[in-house]
């Protein structure tokens, strides 16, 4: 199974850009296109339906040898062999949700600013999502961050911080020069014509960009 310390590329299954007939479809692709890491995200599904999915998208995700991590639904991980779930600001803790598991998982945390981002590392997350940089209709009504704080969050915390938020291919150059070392793309990649192109396109951006080195101040 693919580590986290060498993960550059997330790709989300978002039912909010996916009908559930696409979804093993769009998960083929992404693994295709090389990503890293890839989170099931469905909200207002029923638990059923999202533990459905995931038993499929995981027979997928094993075999590539890449961590398949639920959105929210801890509970999913006693019944799906996931490797693990992200949680939210106002989802239960960390340590209540690796209990409620009772086995080894991945836990990642959304954090929003660089004070965020150090209390998430104590609580004891394994990595971290920042954002959103970018307005984006995912996360309606939470102010953009810009790139200037990738760095100071780069600087406070020693786990992967994956940047996050109206990502696209067309700005992310921006974001890799801003000091990103890691990326969530969702839209850009769901609504690309060619899914498994797009991740590809993505990864050569990073390959051939020169960030900042971790632990730098902009």
């Amino acid at each position: 199974m693919k580590s986290l310390q060498g993960a550059r590329l997330y790709g989300i299954i978002d039912l909010g850009y996916l009908a559930v007939e696409d979804v093993v479809s769009a998960t083929e692709q992404l693994l295709a296109g090389g990503v890293d890491l890839l989170q099931l995200r469905a909200k207002g599904v029923k638990v059923e339906t999202i533990a459905s999915l995931a038993h499929q998208i995981h027979s997928l995700t094993w075999a590539a040898g890449i961590p398949l991590i639920l959105n929210d639904h801890a509970e999913l991980l006693t019944m799906v062999p996931a490797e693990g779930v992200h949680l939210g600001q106002d989802d239960p803790s960390i340590e209540e949700a690796r209990t409620l598991v009772g086995r080894p998982i991945l836990v990642g945390k959304s954090t929003h600013s660089p004070a965020q981002a150090v209390a998430a590392e104590a609580e004891g997350a394994d990595y971290l999502g920042f954002g959103p940089l970018f307005a984006t209709p995912t996360k309606p009504g939470r102010p953009a961050i810009g790139l200037a704080e990738i760095g100071k969050v780069s600087a406070k915390v020693r786990l992967p911080v994956f940047c996050i938020g109206g990502i696209k291919l067309e700005n992310l150059g921006q974001v890799r020069a801003a000091g990103a070392r890691r990326i969530v793309m969702v839209s850009g990649w769901l609504q690309a014509k060619d899914i498994a192109q797009a991740v590809r396109a993505a990864g050569d951006i990073f390959s051939s960009s020169n960030p900042m080195p971790e632990g730098s101040l902009p």
